[in-house]
């Protein structure tokens, strides 16, 4: 008996034989245009393994393995796969995905699991990688304080405050996790978005849809549960170091008070984004505000408060420099989230998870988007204008604007054509490479390096 299973290129299972169904054990209809390939194999030796098999099969037109699959019932079997690479019949012959045949051995096979595949365990149970959109923030007001005169934040403080804030994220990544499975979102979504071999930076990286680290068996729900906690009480900890350090550096508690303040509203849109009765992802639009804030203002201005070594009084200068200089992050922070919403769609409609995608629909809410980076030019235009010296603002307008202008075109043309497709993952995943390359550009600026 031998299994043949088709797959596109994110290993949607598109085709597969009787041999299939009965030698793992599910019905047609539960698996084709629903369930991933991974679902076969034990969750390690899917990131271990698979990417690599999938680029040897491309190189020489096909790749034999051995390794272990594992049933409808949780039982595992040992099994050679031989794994060839298709291609569609049109122009140039484009490859559609992959073919996988198995047949079930008896010999016992022990495919050892190495140390990096722990560690890329961890990244992809936290989705550590996204962390990037909290991180940046946080080094965009260093970089204005640097750029603006001497000894003006703490190193110290700006280290604390950088891993604090990652405990905190990855506590948020963890919890948004726990409730969209028990929920039953993640299960409703079967047209999530994977990087799969589309990225060579997000190789692999779930897009949208959850981290589906559960689903792969690298942890359970209660072992999630567990983690988030964890993370929210190294956080804490952090957080109290934060403080102390704020009240040295100032000789004051009025930073330390307001950085209190505004990490508790961080940590309350992180948990409640997804968390039950609030729920803000679900609230026609207050998930994307969220958002904004929690990755723009509300996170450069509870950084300017953390690591200062002077007094910042509210609403002087300085107080909405901070709050500016979040704008055009917190945008582009959003629009990573926004064009994520649309694999998402069906499902999240499906279970009351009213987002402005379900909300609008598909076709109007794309000028949200587009919105978003005509805000994120304008903020760039009027910080130039009132906060930054000349050469700053020379680079912003002759270099940052048009850059943003430019590559903001580039993903709102694609969106708007590609919307309802599959082919949207391209854009998907380059609205995540600008808002990363936009922050090292913007940091650089500030900085005013000479």
């Amino acid at each position: 008996m031998k299994s043949v299973i088709i797959c596109d290129m994110e290993g949607l299972i598109t085709n597969l034989n009787d041999g299939a169904i009965q030698m793992f054990g599910y019905d047609y209809k539960e698996l084709v245009g629903i369930k991933r390939v991974s679902i076969f194999s034990p969750g390690e030796i899917v990131l271990q393994n698979v990417l690599g098999w999938l680029k040897k099969a491309n190189q020489s037109g096909e790749h034999v393995t051995k390794t272990n699959f594992i049933r409808k019932d949780g039982s595992q079997f040992a099994a050679q796969v031989q794994i060839t690479p298709n291609f569609a019949n049109g122009k140039n012959k484009p490859q559609t995905g992959y073919c996988g045949i198995t047949e079930e051995i008896s010999e016992e096979v022990n495919i050892k699991i190495n140390f990096l595949t722990k560690i890329i365990k961890g990244v992809a149970i936290t989705r550590v990688g996204f962390a990037s959109a909290s991180l940046f923030p946080i080094f965009s007001v260093a970089s204005y304080y640097a750029g603006i005169g001497d000894n003006l934040f703490s190193p110290i403080s700006l280290l604390l405050t950088t891993v604090g804030i990652l405990f905190f994220h990855l506590f948020s990544n963890l919890y948004n996790d726990y409730y969209d499975v028990s929920d039953g979102t993640d299960e409703a979504n079967t047209e999530y978005f994977n990087a799969g071999m589309n990225s060579s930076i997000l190789k692999g990286a779930q897009l949208s849809g959850g981290s589906r680290a559960v689903e792969l068996g690298l942890i359970t729900l209660k072992g999630t549960k567990s983690l988030a906690n964890r993370m929210f009480i190294l956080g804490l900890l952090t957080a109290f170091g934060i403080l102390y350090a704020s009240y040295i550096n100032t000789g004051s508690t009025s930073n330390a008070i307001y950085s209190i303040i505004i990490a508790f509203i961080g940590v309350f849109i992180g948990y409640f984004y997804t968390a039950k009765p609030i729920k803000l992802s679900s609230l026609y639009g207050l998930g994307e505000i969220s958002i904004f804030l929690a990755f723009g203002p509300l996170l450069t201005l509870g950084a300017g408060f953390a690591i200062s070594i002077d007094t910042i009084q509210l609403y002087s200068q300085e107080f909405y420099n901070l709050i500016i200089l979040g704008i055009p992050l917190g945008l582009l922070a959003t629009n990573i989230l926004y064009i994520n919403q649309y694999p998402d769609y069906t499902s999240d409609k499906k279970v009351g998870k009213n987002h402005l995608v379900v909300l609008l629909g598909k076709k109007a809410s794309r000028w949200i988007y587009a919105l978003n980076f005509a805000l994120a030019v304008g903020s760039l235009y009027f910080i130039s204008e009132s906060i930054l010296n000349e050469t700053q603002s020379s680079l912003f307008l002759y270099v940052l604007i048009p850059i943003t202008m430019i590559y903001s075109y580039y993903l709102i043309s694609g969106l708007l054509k590609y919307y309802n497709s599959r082919e949207l993952i391209k854009y998907n995943i380059h609205t995540i490479y600008f808002h990363m390359f936009f922050s090292f550009i913007y940091m650089i600026i500030l900085a005013n390096f000479q």
